[in-house]
């Protein structure tokens, strides 16, 4: 078997269009992670539900650290990320798909880094390109040659859940420059970074934010929405894993500034 050079995060049915897999648990500082493996034209690729199997892991109670470590220690170097969000911006209505390209953080009791300082020193991140811009123009190219619609790119802000957001919260974030709103990208994208792996994230618009449309938000339509746009990624990722990519056209391996 190759070495796991890819990874999906995301809910389940990413990659079940008849591919076979088996589950592995890895083992890390920070918890057990449980993963499948896929057969994918003769690549092995890791998947990784960030709810856990049943869905029942809420963003703020995720294990980000020992997922992004876990996904590492396999030898992954390119995730690629799916993430439901709401929409701020009235130009990506509910069903589109946009690819994110920076992020604003609103979380507040998430473990963020793996740097603790103390004797591995001061470290610092930089994110002048969070979601990996090679990966995102291989997502992009994908989507052309499978007539695959992109609204496209999008600024996500990153909010503690799991409560939806309130109306005035939503006027601050548009007012900031936010096009979606979601609940896990964050610290997912900085963790990846650190690690120095390259890291991009498809955004499906489930529903209109609190306040951009009359009426509340409706759970069972987020249902409906994710399980139609999930075939479309479908396509896209397993088109992409055909591909030999690596790390040489963008800085996601050099992004660590040492103090």
């Amino acid at each position: 078997m190759k070495p796991f050079q890819y990874a999906i995060i995301g809910g389940t049915g990413v990659y079940d269009s008849g591919v076979s897999s088996f589950q592995k648990t890895v083992e890390t500082e920070y918890g057990e992670v449980e993963v499948d493996i896929a057969e994918v034209k003769k690549n092995s690729i890791v998947f990784l539900a960030r709810h856990g199997k049943e869905h029942g892991t809420l963003p703020h109670r995720i294990n980000y650290r020992a997922n992004l470590k876990a996904l590492q220690k396999l030898g992954v170097k390119q995730i690629f990320a799916t993430a439901a969000v709401g929409s701020l911006n009235p130009d990506y209505p509910t069903g589109s798909l946009v690819v994110l390209s920076d992020f604003l953080d609103m979380t507040k009791q998430r473990p963020l880094t793996f740097f603790e300082g103390g004797s591995e020193g001061a470290k610092h991140v930089n994110m002048d390109d969070p979601y990996c811009a090679n990966l995102r123009k291989h997502l992009l190219e994908a989507a052309k040659r499978h007539d695959v619609q992109f609204k496209g790119n999008a600024v996500y802000i990153c909010t503690e859940g799991p409560r939806f957001e309130t109306e005035a919260e939503i006027k601050m974030m548009r007012e900031w420059g936010a096009d979606v709103v979601g609940m896990t990208s964050v610290p997912e994208v900085v963790l990846a970074k650190e690690l120095g792996l390259c890291y991009a994230s498809v955004g499906f618009v489930v529903n209109m934010a609190t306040g951009m449309e009359s009426g509340p938000i409706q759970l069972e339509s987020i249902g409906e929405m994710l399980a139609r746009n999930k075939e479309k990624v479908n396509l896209m990722f397993l088109d992409i894993f055909t591909k030999t990519l690596d790390q040489q056209n963008c800085g996601c391996l050099d992004s660590i500034v040492n103090l």
